[in-house]
């Protein structure tokens, strides 16, 4: 019987132990029973805390000055370099308009197209449908109302406007500023506007050229 005494008082004690604090702050540092140099890792990693004191540096500063000739940077989660162009990074001018067109800094061709289709595929496709009429995958399991990118309102406005939304996002629409940078963003505005002008063009809308191609010639 004392044997049973004694568990049940240990597994008591275990217990408190384990959950019994769960959740208390505490204003000092836990009680650490093994020296440091028995288990070295993270949890004892050396380190300088802020306006602390330094015996490595000369000055006796933790903190460290800015390295000479160091300039502000708009590096930021978004991974975009010194800005030299601010339609580049808010697609608005310098009124803060939306600006008409992708900025002039960036060559709309071929291969900037294929980086926006791509782009499009894995980020907008999936709500918007692969031809931007708003017939994507979700749609099957429940989501409605997203727009087609053809409705007349979308055709007319500002590159700058949709730049936006991807930036920012808006209403049922998170932002993805975090997963493409300024250059991907205006690509892929360039693609919707690819995707428009799909939908509404004719034949007469090919060079004659290129009209024998289509055997109209």
């Amino acid at each position: 019987m004392r044997n049973v005494y004694l568990v049940t008082a240990f597994l008591v004690v275990l217990a408190l132990s384990v959950l019994g604090l769960r959740g208390t702050k505490f204003i000092r540092p836990p009680l650490d029973v093994f020296p440091e140099w028995a288990f070295p890792g993270m949890k004892r990693q050396s380190k300088y805390k802020h306006q602390a004191a330094s015996k490595f540096f000369a000055d006796g500063r933790a903190d460290r000055p800015l390295p000479p000739g160091v300039v502000a940077s708009s590096q930021g989660p978004a991974g975009q370099p010194l800005r030299n162009d601010d339609s580049l990074y808010t697609g608005k001018d310098a009124s803060g308009a939306f600006v008409a067109r992708v900025p002039a800094s960036l060559t709309v061709d071929r291969t900037f197209l294929e980086h926006g289709r791509q782009s499009f595929t894995i980020y907008c496709a999936p709500c918007h449908g692969a031809l931007g009429d708003g017939n994507g995958i979700t749609k099957q399991y429940g989501m409605g109302a997203t727009p087609t990118y053809h409705d007349e309102r979308l055709r007319k406005i500002a590159d700058g406007d949709i730049f936006n939304t991807i930036t920012n996002g808006k209403n049922n629409m998170l932002p993805y500023a975090d997963k493409l940078v300024p250059r991907d963003r205006w690509s892929v505005v360039a693609y919707v506007r690819a995707l428009q002008r799909a939908q509404s063009g004719t034949v007469a809308d090919v060079p004659e050229v290129n009209q024998a191609e289509l055997g109209i010639k």
